[in-house]
């Protein structure tokens, strides 16, 4: 495929009926270069859109955070991974995988594997985070990010000790298997003079529980 080049400026145009998860509305069109790109590629009718934030809100799901928002990201608008966690789960497969089959948007390292389930509170530069729910994850983690090939792992080691029967094993169980965790950034909540987190930055734990089966999930 051709390079595609998208400007940062605000689209003219408007897309409706855009849709993800529970979510539906007008989103931002990208234009017609856009569109004939991706349907090119993916063989089927398509245009690329970016969220308005203008006139559209999609809040984040109430029970856990109340009053913060995402985009079109999938349910929170950061997710939290470490390093450590990574490399744990590294040394007990036949094929290591790389970080972004977990996608996430945080990735700290020099703590210890599966740390990050503990975090209800950390500092990064000038932002106060909280944890808000372990990320359980789908079969995206399964899906090899280079070819587009699903295989049975990374999800059928983690279930084997990273499951809610392992972790949470007093807690209503529903099978699931968790990497990660969903945070929110309280300064979000609040307009003002963007700040910026860099790759290097400290990260500070202001609170965390003892165990994961007493954090949210």
């Amino acid at each position: 495929m051709d390079l595609l080049k998208i400007s940062l400026c605000k689209p003219p145009k408007v897309s409706d009926g855009v849709s993800v998860w529970e979510w539906s509305g007008s989103a931002l069109d990208e234009g017609d270069e856009a569109s004939k790109w991706f349907t090119n590629y993916l063989g089927k009718p398509s245009r690329m859109v970016r969220f308005n934030a203008a006139s559209e809100t999609r809040p984040v799901d109430p029970v856990y955070a109340q009053g913060y928002s995402i985009m079109f990201s999938d349910m929170f608008p950061f997710m939290l991974a470490s390093q450590g966690s990574l490399d744990e789960l590294n040394k007990l497969l036949k094929e290591p995988v790389p970080v972004n089959r977990f996608r996430p948007n945080i990735l700290v390292d020099g703590c210890e594997p599966f740390s990050e389930d503990l975090w209800t509170e950390i500092k990064i530069s000038q932002f106060s985070f909280q944890g808000v729910r372990l990320c359980s994850r789908c079969k995206v983690p399964t899906i090899n990010q280079e070819t587009a090939i699903a295989g049975p792992e990374p999800n059928e080691t983690l279930m084997k000790y990273r499951s809610d029967k392992v972790l949470r094993p007093d807690k209503k169980q529903q099978g699931k298997i968790y990497f990660g965790q969903n945070m929110v950034c309280k300064e979000s909540l609040t307009e003002g003079k963007a700040k910026l987190v860099k790759v290097g930055d400290p990260i500070f734990v202001l609170q965390k529980v003892s165990t994961a089966a007493e954090a949210v999930a």
